[in-house]
């Protein structure tokens, strides 16, 4: 037992390193590249920051662990909203831009409700299920860059920019911005993250069985916590900073990517077969979370503290019904 909680700690700062290698290798070399500043933020970084999710789930499909594939997209969703919004606003409120926001906002609801398709093929998510929510992130980053371009936007997109290359130490000249560097970083990147998340889907499901709590649950919660570590530490950090925007943009653009890339590429690899409790548990609090956003982040234009604390509260809630009382109601547990 404490093996496995050492292997999975591990894994944890395994995937984060990954993730923290592939943001910065890859977005060195789109800058090389010519690559604007909001394509980067959109889809690279974007990516990186959801890779964790992406391995683990992909992984944990591939070797037959549904319920932690399906898991861990939709904890993560909870997690980023409830979870890290909760934290960030504590340490300090979020101001926020209307307009930016209320565009997202609705496109995260609206996600919020695509797991539900599976009712439509008996519970199960095929491959062409798959492939329409990779269309629908395709749309998605094909509009948001269209709406970069505007000339109304070419300001904070050079704002952007200028932001981006300091978080991750660009606007300095140094060997981390050689390709070769860039190159090694990206591939590093990718091999932590493999080895990562075969180490957190390993662990997590001996402890699941040592425990006897399913691997739903463990899905739903340890692995989704450790696979958000990268959303949890971008925005804490940019609430500490002062950047509303990236703290919140973050988390709304993570969970986009979570159920249009991350479970659509996941189905693409195997047909998953989404369980009841999903269905009508944890899909119905992911879409109570979004559509929390809206009041909070309309009221007065930004997230207080006590906000903050109510969305911790409601994930802890949360947590505490899925380990105690949830999964005997389904007959999961």
């Amino acid at each position: 037992m404490l093996v496995q909680l050492g292997l999975l700690a591990g894994s944890l700062l395994v995937l984060t390193l990954g993730a923290e290698g592939l943001v910065r290798g890859s977005a060195s070399l789109a800058k090389r590249m010519g690559v604007s500043s909001f394509f980067i933020g959109l889809t690279i970084v974007g990516f990186g920051t959801s890779t964790p999710e992406l391995a683990t789930s992909v992984t944990a499909a591939i070797r037959g662990s549904a319920d932690i594939a399906v898991g861990n997209v939709i904890g993560s969703n909870i997690c980023n909203i409830a979870l890290i919004l909760g934290v960030a606003s504590l340490i300090c409120p979020i101001a926020l831009k209307l307009d930016l926001v209320r565009r997202e906002t609705f496109i995260v609801i609206a996600v919020a409700c695509v797991p539900w398709i599976a009712l439509t093929s008996g519970g199960r998510l095929e491959r062409w299920h798959g492939a329409a929510m990779l269309a629908g992130l395709l749309v998605y980053l094909w509009l948001g860059y269209v709406r970069g371009r505007r000339d109304a936007q070419r300001e904070a997109a050079a704002a952007a920019e200028r932001e981006l290359e300091h978080e991750l130490g660009l606007d300095k000249p140094g060997p981390m911005t050689r390709p070769l560097v860039c190159v090694a970083m990206v591939l590093a990147g990718l091999a932590l993250l493999v080895g990562g998340s075969y180490l957190l889907v390993s662990s997590a499901s001996e402890i699941a069985r040592s425990l006897g709590i399913s691997e739903l649950v463990i899905g739903l919660t340890i692995v989704a916590v450790g696979t958000s570590a990268p959303e949890l530490f971008t925005s804490v950090v940019a609430a500490m900073r002062g950047q509303p925007d990236l703290a919140v943009g973050n988390v709304l653009g993570s969970n986009v990517f979570n159920i249009l890339g991350i479970l659509g590429i996941t189905c693409l690899a195997t047909p998953q077969d989404v369980s009841r409790q999903v269905l009508w548990f944890d899909v119905p609090v992911m879409l109570a979370a979004s559509l929390a956003c809206l009041p909070i982040m309309l009221s007065g234009a930004r997230i207080s503290r006590a906000e903050g604390a109510v969305l911790l509260f409601g994930y802890g809630l949360y947590v505490a019904g899925l380990f105690t009382v949830v999964g005997g109601w389904f007959g999961e547990g």
